[in-house]
This record gives structure tokens, sequence and C-alpha cells, in this order.
């Protein structure tokens, strides 16, 4: 049986363990930190099969090296972005297969954030970065806003009960800027409310779904009338072209 459980890391991060309950063998996702992980490996009693990685940025990478000093296994990662920390490069539409864990993924190039993020869609189960996150999404810092865009778009075409694992627990403040731009949205009420009770009990937002995103993140919705509207009321100069209006929530965001 597999089972996906988050390791707190810095103040906000998540690197994730996907692991069999049967053969005790795991992945780990974005290892920005090694001591978090070492310890988990070890208190589990977990083998260490492999380690995926979404993109360069230090948070994501940065316990690699050490992990790596005890743990002999394969990583992954974007092929333009290879560098000491990745033994594989990836591109879009590989597939990675892991026997001991008992999973397989499906690589997605997703660009943006930066140049050459990726995704790893396993059926059911999204571990996307810093991409899309629960109510929000990544900033633009080396990509174009159309990139990001269409990268989300990508994302949203995945079936609705598709979990995502996102990179970062920036819910309450991602829905404090999506209840901006629609006030109006009932769907997003109601899971900010729900959001915050789990922070309160100190508990995980994430994962969240691309079926509850394409109801609550203004990010996947620049099509829709609301949204274009309340992005225009800030923005009179923009058009109704959905690309201009993600970059105009995008641009509000980043100053919010």
């Amino acid at each position: 049986m597999i089972e996906v459980q988050p390791i707190k890391a810095f103040s906000d991060n998540y690197i994730w363990v996907i692991k069999n309950t049967e053969s005790n063998h795991c992945l780990i996702v974005d290892p920005g930190q090694s001591e978090p992980v070492l310890k988990f490996l070890s208190e589990h009693n977990l083998t260490l099969e492999g380690i995926l990685i979404t993109h360069k940025h230090a948070d994501h990478v940065g316990g690699v090296k050490e992990i790596l000093a005890t743990h002999k296994v394969p990583t992954y990662g974007p092929h333009r972005e290879v560098k000491n920390w990745a033994e594989h490069n990836v591109v879009h539409g590989d597939e990675l297969h892991f026997a001991r864990t008992g999973i397989s993924f499906e690589v997605m190039e997703i660009p943006g954030h930066t140049h050459g993020h990726v995704a790893y869609y396993s059926s059911g189960r999204l571990f996307c970065g810093d991409t899309l996150f629960v109510a929000g999404c990544g900033r633009v810092f080396e990509g174009t806003m159309k990139q990001m865009y269409d990268s989300l778009q990508s994302l949203a075409k995945l079936p609705d009960e598709t979990e995502i694992y996102c990179a970062h627990e920036y819910t309450l403040s991602n829905l404090a800027f999506a209840n901006a731009v629609e006030p109006d949205n009932t769907d997003l009420a109601e899971f900010t409310l729900k959001a915050q009770s789990l922070r309160e009990q100190g508990l995980a937002t994430v994962p969240s779904s691309i079926g509850v995103e394409k109801r609550i993140n203004p990010f996947l919705r620049c099509s829709e009338a609301k949204i274009t509207q309340s992005a225009r009321q800030r923005d009179m100069i923009i058009g109704s072209d959905p690309v201009d209006i993600f970059a105009s929530i995008r641009r509000w965001k980043d100053e919010f």
C-alpha cells in the first residue's frame, strides 16, 4: 500500500515521503534539508529507493548531497536544471518506475517558476513543487507569464480527483488573496473555514485536489467572467485574454 507523508522543513516547506507500507521502501521529493529526512527514515525504518526533484531552488535541493552521503540512491531532476544534485535528467513524457516502492510516475514539464520546473504524476497523485499551490500558484521567476499559465492549464486537465502535493504551506495567505479576487465565491468561503480549522490544529492543508482547485483557485479560472471583472477593476488597461488576466492577478498577488 502506498502512503504519502510530509516532512516539515524550514518555516513552511513540505518534503514528501512516498512509502510502501509493505516493503518499507520509499521515495523522497524535494529534500531541501537533510536532517529531518534522515531522522524520518531512521525512525520509521525505511529504505530509500530514490530522490525526485522538481526544480533547482535551494529549499528543494539543499539536503540532497548529505542524504546521498549515507544513502546511495538515484536522483532525478529536470534536464534544463541538472547539476551535481541530480544523476538522471528527465524530460516531458518520461516514465519512471520504482519496483521496490511499487509506484510509477510520468514526468510533466511545467516551466514558469523556473525554466526547467517539472512535476511527477502518478495516477491520483501530483507532486508539483512550486507551480500549483492550494488556492494559488508560484511566482514567475524565470519563465514567462504565458508559460506559467500554460503549465497551470496542463495540470488542470488532470482528473479532478488527482491529489496535489505542493511544496509549501502557503494556503492561508493564498486564500486571503483569492477571497480578495472573488469575494462572492461560496466554495472558496467554505474551503477557507476548513483550512483555518486545520491550521489551528497544527495540521497541513495539503493535499488539495484538481477538482477543488478548479473551484477556488483564481489562477486556474482566468477565463471566467468574475475573475476577469475583478482583474480589470484594478487594471483597466488589460484586455480579456486569459493570459493577460493571469498576468494581471499574478502581479497583484506579488504586491498583496
